[in-house]
């Protein structure tokens, strides 16, 4: 069974690890588990936890993280960015402490929608050796135009969001991260337009980033992150690579 850790004094700021199991007698890759839900209050981290149990079962130590979100929760930017970095800096102390049990060099942050957001904005100048992005949100501005998510940009944002706020909060316009990523998307998300992943990895290759782009046909924007779904073992045949 996970046990709950935590990484500050707000009650979002948890992380449900999940041990590998049968992984004792091994040193353990590490996956942390950012979920998505434009950033609101109302979703939280029970999104990943099929995953979570599917990576566990597969030998990965699994650290599925809680951040603050929008709404009474108390999130927004810069906030909740700089609790999934908080939380990597408690990964970073346990990998120290765990003296060689869990791998350093295998490090994968796992993100889907808001999720793959957040791990791609908080991959550099961390422990986290590459990403996986599931429908990440990559341009905040064009999300916001668009009124994705009903408005739950100008909502992470705040409604007078200049061009400096927009372009520091959004991946398309941070690169390169400087880690490898697979980015993963399906032609079918009325959420998050595959358009997005798209410009988002013609941007991140042409800056210098390595990135694996899969887009899965038929796929809507909650098939990436069903371990049943074919798309899944796309994740997991990276997994086993990295």
């Amino acid at each position: 069974m996970p046990t709950t850790m935590t990484y500050g004094d707000h009650p979002s700021q948890t992380v449900r690890r999940w041990t590998p199991v049968g992984g004792a007698d091994r040193t353990a890759p590490v996956a942390v588990l950012l979920h998505g839900g434009w950033w609101r209050d109302r979703h939280d981290a029970q999104l990943m936890e099929p995953l979570a149990a599917d990576l566990s079962a597969a030998g990965w130590d699994v650290w599925n993280v809680e951040y603050r979100r929008t709404g009474a929760d108390g999130g927004g930017w810069p906030h909740t960015r700089d609790d999934v970095v908080q939380a990597l800096g408690l990964l970073a102390e346990t990998v120290r402490r765990a003296d060689g049990a869990l791998d350093a060099s295998r490090v994968v942050s796992i993100g889907h929608s808001a999720g793959g957001h957040l791990a791609l904005l908080t991959a550099a100048d961390t422990l986290v050796t590459s990403v996986v992005a599931l429908a990440p949100i990559t341009d905040l501005r064009r999300c916001a135009e668009a009124g994705l998510g009903e408005g739950a940009t100008d909502v992470f944002l705040g409604p007078d969001a200049d061009p400096p706020r927009y372009a520091a909060a959004s991946p398309l316009h941070r690169v390169p991260h400087g880690v490898p990523q697979l980015v993963v998307h399906g032609d079918a998300d009325d959420r998050v337009p595959v358009e997005h992943s798209r410009d988002y990895v013609a941007a991140a290759r042409a800056a210098g980033d390595a990135v694996d782009y899969r887009e899965e046909a038929g796929a809507d924007h909650f098939a990436v992150i069903d371990p049943g779904h074919p798309v899944w073992n796309v994740v997991r045949a990276h997994l086993a690579k990295v």
